[in-house]
């Protein structure tokens, strides 16, 4: 007598709170994970001429605005520093942490076809979105090392730091990314308040100049440095630079304290409204 085949069922139910997270889930379905984040790439350089050459092309033209704007019209000071290096090494953290909240913030709405007719964590999404912009950071560096000989920047060994400062910058693009993705399902004033704070991110975070000394008051230093990415641009300089004032740490520490809030705050958010995304995608 043949044993009949046994169905299995598995019955998925609403998950909440920070208990229940399942973050193993993620590795299980690691393979989706770099699925989409493939796929985002590919999308973002979908018919286009010069395909990942604007990895290349974006920085450039951002530092030589930056270089007339702020080097030769204001006189920025830049502490005995080539400005261009100055102003590349505070650009590689923030037009990624800028590029990755952008594609976040609408990755699950952008995604709604998929969220409606297949289970898997929705965590993916935004997560993946956050990881597809790796590539242009990669390339970014890799011009940042070309140009130090040409600038007269010797390697320094604080260059092997230079990840160490990139992870710091992925977990505050990962938190921003978290929150924003699901607050846009619910709220689509968020696909216009994304692009607002991404303009004036740039000008708030220390991209095109020095911005700690001891003449400005400690309150304001540590409010200004309590900006993650004030950190992580400090910490690239640092490890390209060498620059004297290196990194302010009561506001370095703070602003990385509040990311880790962000992060656990946003999984707690995205875990107990994921849910209702099917619906209101």
């Amino acid at each position: 007598m043949s044993a009949e085949a046994v169905a299995e069922e598995q019955i998925i139910r609403p998950r909440k709170g920070l208990v229940e997270l399942q973050l193993g889930e993620l590795w299980r379905y690691r393979e989706l994970f770099g699925f989409l984040a493939w796929r985002d790439i590919l999308i973002r350089y979908k018919q286009t001429y010069l395909g990942v050459a604007w990895a290349i092309l974006q920085p450039v033209l951002t530092v030589a605005v930056f270089t007339v704007v702020f080097g030769r019209f204001a006189k920025m000071p830049s502490n005995g520093a080539p400005y261009e290096i100055l102003v590349l090494a505070g650009l590689l953290p923030w037009q990624f942490f800028q590029n990755a909240i952008t594609e976040s913030s609408s990755s699950l709405v952008v995604s709604a076809r998929i969220i409606s007719k297949v289970y898997f964590p929705r965590l993916i999404i935004p997560l993946s979105a956050v990881v597809s912009g790796l590539l242009d950071a990669v390339i970014s560096v890799g011009l940042l090392l070309v140009l130090m000989p040409i600038y007269k920047t010797p390697y320094r060994p604080q260059l092997l730091l230079l990840p160490v400062f990139f992870g710091l910058a992925f977990l505050a693009a990962c938190a921003a990314g978290i929150w924003f993705s699901a607050l846009n399902v619910r709220y689509r004033d968020v696909r216009y308040i994304v692009p607002f704070i991404a303009r004036l991110g740039m000008y708030v975070s220390p991209v095109g100049y020095l911005w700690h000394n001891r003449s400005m008051p400690e309150f304001w230093r540590f409010l200004f440095g309590m900006n993650p990415i004030a950190g992580v641009i400090d910490g690239f300089r640092w490890c390209i630079l060498s620059q004297n004032e290196g990194i302010y740490w009561p506001g370095f520490i703070a602003g990385n304290l509040l990311t880790v809030l962000l992060i656990f705050g946003g999984l707690f958010y995205f875990r107990n409204t994921e849910r209702t995304f099917a619906d209101l995608v």
